[in-house]
């Protein structure tokens, strides 16, 4: 690769298209809209004197409510400035936090709504706040049906119904350890990202992310995905700041000429010299990132090497010769040595054996719903990067659209998008799925609907990831935002880190590593933890 500019250069380069090609859409767009403009023009003056008509042009009966078709969406439009100006960040005790904003989620319709009203919808699949809520939240102009404030819940939802909630939205807090850039020549974005940080926005996660932080903080955007970390991950992240360089980087992954190199703690005393896995892995839910050994999954392959033992936990060399899901994670677990503070697959919901060599007395769903019960009551469903309610969660199948997914060493498989991450916030393992976002101030008669709060939050991550921006108001309380009743406690070491750090990543013409974290210290011994100050 190539250094053909400054990060301030690229930063700014436009990357959906040539200039050539760009210009000829231009003119054909230009064309393409005075011919609908004279259309539409003639079917005006046809029209003149006509009953208004419903969506298909049919006449609407008497009562009957007018339902617009839905908005085009435009994928290629990207996170920019003024996504980024919607809150800021505060540093507190190692901690970076996001101060409270207001934001508009919204979702189109779904198959299984239409003919339900709003009240059944909110009661049945939004479980997250009581009806008195919802009743409040629409009296106060926070709930809308395409763009118009709802206040009677019993409206009957039909097909192409834009539904909007607007909320006062909190982030969870996230290690205030500054991202540092490895490399920017202007082709590739490489930064050492630290552990609690997603990549992209999901679930409760939005500024607090790589792209917003950097976003935010360094005015980078149009950035391509390369590959993702989990979460609670840490280590060499790579992006490409061109569409030509992502393209050439997809392909060498697919191909598997990408060495991976990650590095983890591991509880007990793994084995001396070197140890392969090759059991198959199974994805057993999309939704929450869960894997399993089983005869149906896809061949993986693992080599482990132990590096030290401290007399109760190892540190491991791992070395990915395939890109499943989770597939170091799966693969230690199933030899009985499960990565420290892992969420998942160090769970008892696996039972007694914890899933070491495939003793699992449970089926999919069993396993799935036991884990999810775990982490509620324990208060901890973030961990898991789902919705706090948790509903609807249902085994998913090997076969859900496998062959859309690119699937990364440490076990995170994402939408593959040859192209600029987009404005959505998917919830889930997948990371980003691309989809439109309409730019619109949130009405400043809505007060704190609840960050906390699913009711559309989650739908609209899970489905579209159409979103409106939001307005700040730092220090206001809401009257209907629980999140704001609540004093929670900062979250600990276990919530923020796993111990897994992807160490280097090497390719025909690139190599690209970090330091080694501390915790990989030979001599290291786990100690109550405290964070350190933010720079």
């Amino acid at each position: 690769m190539h250094s053909s500019s400054t990060m301030e250069q690229s930063a700014v380069v436009e990357v959906n298209s040539p200039e050539s090609e760009e210009k000829t859409t231009t003119k054909e767009v230009t064309e393409s809209g005075k011919r609908k403009s004279e259309e539409t023009g003639d079917a005006e003056k046809k029209g003149r004197g006509k009953k208004r008509r419903g969506a298909g042009g049919k006449k609407l009966r008497p009562g009957e409510r007018y339902v617009p078709p839905p908005q085009k969406r435009n994928p290629g439009v990207s996170f920019c400035k003024e996504h980024f100006d919607e809150t800021d960040y505060y540093f507190d005790g190692g901690l970076r936090k996001v101060r409270p904003y207001y934001f508009d989620f919204k979702t189109y319709c779904k198959g299984r709504w239409i003919g339900k009203s709003l009240l059944e919808v909110f009661k049945h699949e939004f479980r997250a706040e009581t009806m008195e809520y919802y009743h409040r939240a629409a009296k106060e102009g926070r709930i809308r049906l395409n763009d118009t404030p709802v206040e009677d819940l019993s409206v009957v939802l039909r097909n192409n119904d834009l539904m909007k909630n607007t909320v006062h939205r909190h982030e969870p807090p996230v290690v205030g350890r500054p991202l540092e850039v490895l490399v920017d020549d202007g082709e590739v974005l490489v930064i050492d990202k630290p552990a609690s940080i997603p990549v992209h926005p999901c679930g409760r996660f939005r500024h607090n992310t790589v792209i917003f932080i950097l976003g935010k903080e360094r005015g980078i955007s149009e950035l391509h995905t390369v590959h993702r970390l989990d979460r609670l991950t840490s280590g060499v992240l790579m992006f490409a700041r061109t569409l030509e360089t992502s393209q050439k980087l997809d392909k060498l992954v697919r191909d598997r000429q990408v060495e991976k190199e990650y590095v983890c703690r591991v509880e007990g005393d793994f084995p001396d010299g070197e140890l392969v896995c090759e059991e198959p892995i199974l994805v057993v839910s999309f939704k929450v990132g869960l894997c399993r050994v089983d005869p149906k999954g896809k061949e993986s392959r693992t080599v482990f090497q132990r590096l030290s033992f401290n007399g109760k936990t190892s540190v491991v060399r791992c070395l990915p010769l395939t890109g499943r899901t989770h597939q170091i994670r799966v693969h230690l677990q199933y030899l009985g040595f499960p990565i420290l503070n892992d969420p998942i697959y160090g769970s008892s919901a696996w039972g007694p054996h914890r899933g070491k060599g495939g003793q699992v007395d449970k089926s999919n769903e069993e396993l799935l719903q036991a884990l999810v019960e775990e982490h509620r009551s324990q208060e901890s469903l973030l961990l898991l990067d789902i919705p706090d309610d948790a509903v609807g969660i249902e085994q998913e199948s090997e076969k859900a659209k496998t062959s859309e997914k690119v699937e990364t060493s440490d076990g995170t498989s994402e939408l593959h998008t040859s192209g600029e991450i987009h404005q959505s916030d998917t919830q889930g393992p997948t990371g980003c799925s691309s989809g439109s976002e309409t730019v619109d101030k949130v009405s400043q008669i809505c007060t704190d609907p609840n960050a906390n709060n699913t009711s559309l939050e989650s739908e609209a991550d899970k489905s579209t990831g159409n979103l409106t921006k939001a307005t700040t108001q730092p220090e206001t309380r809401d009257n209907l935002c629980s999140e704001c009743k609540l004093d929670r406690a900062d979250p600990t070491e276990k919530e923020l880190i796993m111990y897994l750090h992807a160490l280097r990543y090497k390719g025909p013409d690139f190599e690209y590593s970090t330091r080694s974290p501390d915790w990989a210290k030979e001599d290291w011994v786990e100690t109550e933890w405290s964070l350190p100050d933010a720079d």
